[in-house]
């Protein structure tokens, strides 16, 4: 059987969609694309409008970017008619989807920067709003994602920017198909299959078309399942589990009263399912009110945020009982609280009263996190009270008969208190859809036979308090994290939580790690937060098995043992002070929260690409406080020391597996105690038995085996590294790069583990990292080849530069290095060259300055005469070439020099990227609007360009 090609694909597809309700018509070009859009702008206004009047449209059309671009395809605009009349035009309707008209077109062409021509295109009134790129079988699915990347660079904007009202991109390959948002800041990551109710993947095109694209479910996508998120002003669409679990949540409230419950992993974004689910359900007309109830403070702060996020000022926090009795008396539709304060409205007489008219409203709960929250009292209130009322819960690890806790009401399990489950996204599903990562789990201690163990760290046989709580033993696990860290954590470009049992032991151990940074041992930046005593006057509230030591965090109560143990905590947020320039205390509670969310934000923040090295914190150290509900995808290592199981488990670990980039391959679990059994209960709790390999990484020996296998196939392409130059087309260098990708791939995994050792390898650390240097030659050639609007082959391969990245190496190291060589023996000198100009040619980021570095070393440093001038005068070289360059770029782009540099400067300090009409500003003369974004992209490609050599990487 011949393997079908592109043209084929893309034809067959056409005849499905027409069969699906498509008109299909013919638009070869831009112009064509502005025509079919009045005819139809026309038959779904029912009207006719006039060449000025229509002008008018395309004008306002014309307006803002794709996010912008969005609100207006839903919102009406008015025009004056030619005969004075006001006239409301619609873009696209929202409450009916079925009247929008649907079209479908191939091989549209648009010229911008360069010309491109698009697959298929899906007309929706005359607009496009979903764009299907089609590649051969047998290129990855995310050659096509950046080719969707390139379009949006070089033609989108052009031609009215109609193309900029594209809602969803489909990419296909005929076997694996995804559909994403039209969001630039997104990685290949946010591509999505589409699923099934019972969460089976439909890959194959034509599955996907019949079931995702026919115009009533994709007209339903668009109008109620794509999300602005107003943080970011980017769009977001929905996965299919969130989708169906949504469409559950509002069928049981429009068909009937029933409770019931979704049961979605940690960390597969049940926060947007439920902010969704609020949206819709608050304007079906039989309800009165949504209450969406979280339950700690923490998570109050952090709901709105992601909610105002998605939709601009939809929920307010409630400060206390009071305003929360406002709101649910007033006509907020929508009402954020924490069950704290929902039990004080409905217990305490005197709220009580001003919410007597409700009790026959129908009002509907949904609870976030319900598998912590419902076990007290406080659920059996709210049936009570409100007699019509709905109860939906949210949970990544329901409550079973195996894992409930006793209170005064007997073991109550997650069916108990809400009914039936409505929707089902398990760990695996997310696993096998690559929405979370897996674990890879380390034992520590004396039962590991083999390996990098330093140290014989007593764990097994000898479970009891004292030794756990022993100094001698936290001692030697301190060292060992000091050891580790960063080799787990990419040399501190992440974050990790450490888990300990109890205050006692966490003040212990911060102790120890101060006193040996003071000793000079570390550089760490550790901080800690504890606020809640360990509450054994209060299991009930707690969802932990009693006597079990495993407390979860409720609403903060400033509670502590001892004077001593708030002395202590004082002492550390001073410390953290003096780390971070700020003032935090617990001289009250306002004090105290800052601290918390402060602490969180730096967490979480270092995901942006403004972040900035002195916010960095390496360290949390906890008991319970971040273990759940706690989400920066920056953490990618847990160490623990405290006893863990079941959802408690499940809930910490997953701290750490959220999706990333490619470096990001797994979450890094460090266990100082024998959790093996725990572990695995909890996995086969929350999904089965079998999942346990799904869900944890294996062994080191099986990645190291993987490795060979990758080594193997690159060998067989290229036997040595010096081949890698004789590849005689692109074709095999292609499979070069995917040979050696996947090569890399396998190491940067086998890296995290503690085992990790070049002996265990078929190919050695040299070698390596010679091909790594040809690797990174091919990706040079790549990017300066599409600079000079070459097409090649190679254009929208990913070569995925953040698994090479590394930090160790930076100008300082190099310094230090050119020292030793000046003092070094001829015969030494040839050799020291040699690894220098090696080292600069396989660090990414390195790379860049190799030339200039080079050049310092021949021409400069033969005539330094002392080894300790050299930084001096290497940085007198170094500004030098930098003022040379920039010279260079102004006087080539006609710019003035003054307001060029306050520009790169903004850029470098703030990570602003500068407007077009930034640099328009520092040019002699505008250049005409065919040129300009020609001239605006080459001009920010050279300021980039100058910004990577010479300004990153420099520090240190």
């Amino acid at each position: 059987m011949t393997k079908q090609s592109e043209a084929q694909l893309e034809n067959n597809l056409i005849k499905q969609l027409v069969g699906l309700g498509y008109q299909n018509v013919t638009i070869p070009d831009g112009d064509t694309l502005v025509s079919n859009l009045k005819l139809q702008l026309e038959a779904f206004n029912n009207t006719t409008f006039s060449a000025k009047e229509f002008e008018t449209i395309l004008n306002h059309l014309a307006k803002g970017n794709v996010f912008e671009k969005a609100k207006t395809l839903r919102d009406r605009f008015n025009i004056t008619r030619d005969n004075g009349d006001s006239f409301y035009v619609r873009f696209f309707n929202s409450e009916d989807w079925t009247s929008n008209l649907f079209q479908v077109t191939n091989q549209i062409t648009q010229e911008g920067t360069y010309k491109n021509r698009y697959d298929v295109t899906l007309l929706v009134n005359g607009l496009p709003l979903v764009q299907i790129e089609l590649k051969r079988r047998g290129l990855e699915i995310k050659e096509a994602f950046n080719q969707i990347n390139r379009y949006q660079r070089h033609t989108f904007w052009s031609n009215h920017g109609l193309f900029q009202y594209v809602q969803l991109f489909v990419i296909s390959n005929g076997v694996n198909t995804k559909y994403l948002a039209n969001n630039k800041l997104q990685s290949v990551k946010q591509t999505f299959f589409w699923a099934d109710v019972n969460n089976k993947n439909i890959t194959d095109l034509t599955q996907f078309a019949s079931s995702f694209l026919n115009p009533n479910h994709l007209g339903k996508m668009i109008a109620q399942y794509v999300v602005h998120n107003e943080t970011h002003k980017i769009l977001m669409v929905l996965r299919p589990y969130q989708f169906y679990a949504t469409e559950q949540l509002v069928n049981q409230v429009t068909t009937g009263n029933d409770n019931g419950y979704i049961w979605h992993t940690t960390g597969s974004g049940k926060t947007l399912t439920s902010f969704k689910a609020s949206q819709i359900i608050m304007d079906l007309p039989n309800v009165h009110k949504v209450v969406f109830v979280v339950d700690r403070k923490d998570l109050d702060y952090q709901t709105m945020l992601e909610f105002n996020s998605f939709k601009k000022d939809s929920v307010d926090v409630t400060d206390n009982t009071q305003s929360l009795v406002k709101q649910l008396t007033d006509d907020s539709k929508l009402v954020l609280t924490t069950i704290q304060k929902l039990n004080n409205a409905i217990s305490k007489a005197n709220y009580e009263k001003s919410l007597t008219h409700l009790q026959d409203k129908k009002v509907v709960f949904i609870f976030d996190e319900c598998h912590r929250s419902q076990f007290g009292e406080t659920h059996k209130k709210i049936t009570e009270y409100f007699n019509s009322s709905q109860l939906f819960g949210f949970t990544g690890t329901p409550i079973f008969k195996d894992n409930a806790s006793k209170n005064d009401l007997g073991k109550r399990t997650t069916k108990d208190l809400f009914g039936q489950c409505l929707h089902k996204y398990v760990i695996t599903d997310a696993i096998k859809d690559q929405n979370v990562l897996r674990f890879g789990i380390e034992y520590v201690g004396k039962y590991k036979q083999k390996g990098n163990t330093l140290i014989d760290i007593e764990v097994e046989a000898i479970d009891t308090a004292e030794v756990f709580a022993d100094e001698k033993r936290l001692e030697k696990i301190a060292d060992y994290m000091i050891a580790y860290h960063n080799q787990k954590t990419f040399n501190k470009d992440y974050s990790a939580l450490f888990a300990v049992s109890n205050i006692e032991t966490l003040i212990k151990y911060y102790d120890i790690f101060k006193r040996k940074k003071e000793a000079g041992e570390h550089d760490l930046r550790i901080a800690t937060i504890f606020t809640y005593g360990t509450n054994e006057e209060d299991e009930d509230a707690q969802d932990y098995i009693p006597g079990d030591a495993l407390p979860l965090a409720a609403e903060p109560r400033a509670q502590y043992k001892t004077s001593h143990t708030r002395e202590k905590l004082d002492e550390y947020i001073e410390d953290y002070n003096q780390m971070y320039n700020t003032s935090f205390s617990t001289k009250d509670s306002q004090q105290f929260e800052n601290y918390f969310k402060d602490l969180s934000k730096r967490l979480k923040e270092r995901e942006k690409t403004t972040f900035q090295d002195k916010d960095r914190l390496d360290i949390v150290i906890v008991v319970n406080m971040m273990l759940t509900g706690f989400d920066a995808k920056k953490v990618n290592t847990l160490y623990v020391d405290k006893n863990l199981k079941y959802h408690g488990l499940i809930q910490a670990y997953s701290r750490t597996n959220r999706i990333l980039g490619e470096q990001k391959s797994q979450g890094n679990i460090l266990c100082f105690r024998n959790l093996k059994k725990a572990t695995d209960e909890a996995i086969t709790l929350f999904s089965n038995k079998e999942a346990i390999e799904d869900i944890i990484l294996p062994p080191y020996e099986a990645i190291a085996e993987k490795f060979d296998d990758a080594l193997k196939n690159l060998l067989d392409i290229v036997p040595t590294f010096q081949e890698v130059d004789n590849l005689p087309s692109e074709t095999e260098e292609l499979a070069f790069i995917q040979a050696f990708r996947r090569l890399l791939r396998a190491k940067n995994i086998l890296e995290s583990y503690t085992d990790f050792d070049w002996d265990d390898l078929g190919i050695d650390e040299q070698t390596f990292e010679d091909y790594k240097s040809k690797y990174l030659d091919l990706h040079d050639k790549v990017k300066n080849e599409s600079q000079k609007h070459k097409t090649s082959i190679l254009d929208d391969i990913d070569f995925e530069l953040e698994l090479i990245h590394r930090d160790q190496i930076n100008v300082a190291y190099i310094l230090q290095l050119l020292a030793k060589l000046k003092d070094a023996k001829s015969a030494d000198a040839k050799a020291q060259k040699k690894a220098i100009i090696d080292m600069l040619s396989g660090d990414v980021e390195l790379r860049s300055k190799r030339e200039l570095i080079e050049k310092f070393i021949e021409e400069n440093l033969p005539h330094i005469s002392d080894v300790d001038a050299i930084q001096d005068e290497f940085e007198r070289f170094w500004h030098e070439e930098k003022i040379l360059a920039l010279a260079k770029i102004c006087e080539e782009e006609h710019l003035d020099q003054k307001q060029f540099k306050a520009l790169i400067e903004s850029y470098t300090d703030y990570g602003r990227e500068p407007l077009r009409d930034d640099i328009f500003k520092c040019l002699d003369n505008r250049p005409s609007i065919l040129k300009a974004r020609e001239i605006g992209e080459r001009i920010l490609d050279k300021m980039k360009e100058f910004v990577q050599v010479f300004v990153s990487g420099m520090v240190g």
